[in-house]
């Protein structure tokens, strides 16, 4: 995958599905910004708006909301992960 990448995934440093996130992004070779919520809580609030949900992760690829790691996770089993992190 493209180290341009614009992947950014919101988290909490004790969130396993954040951390399966990760695994899958960093299997894939995707560079991503992360975004520890839970010590920044101004970045929270950003979240908490710009996805309409509450529960991390929350991943965007550019400003496209993927959602959480069942979001991500799909995508990858359907085959569109490659088109939505190259699109």
């Amino acid at each position: 995958m493209s180290e341009n990448s614009n992947v950014l995934i919101y988290a909490t440093g004790l969130c396993g599905f954040c951390k399966a996130a990760m695994r899958l992004l960093d299997k894939k070779n995707v560079v991503y910004e992360t975004i520890r919520v839970d010590q920044d809580h101004e970045q929270l609030d950003i979240m908490k708006q710009r996805s309409g949900r509450r529960t991390v992760p929350q991943i965007f690829v550019g400003d496209h909301h993927i959602g959480g790691f069942d979001d991500l996770s799909e995508l990858e089993a359907t085959g569109q992960l490659d088109q939505v992190l190259s699109g």
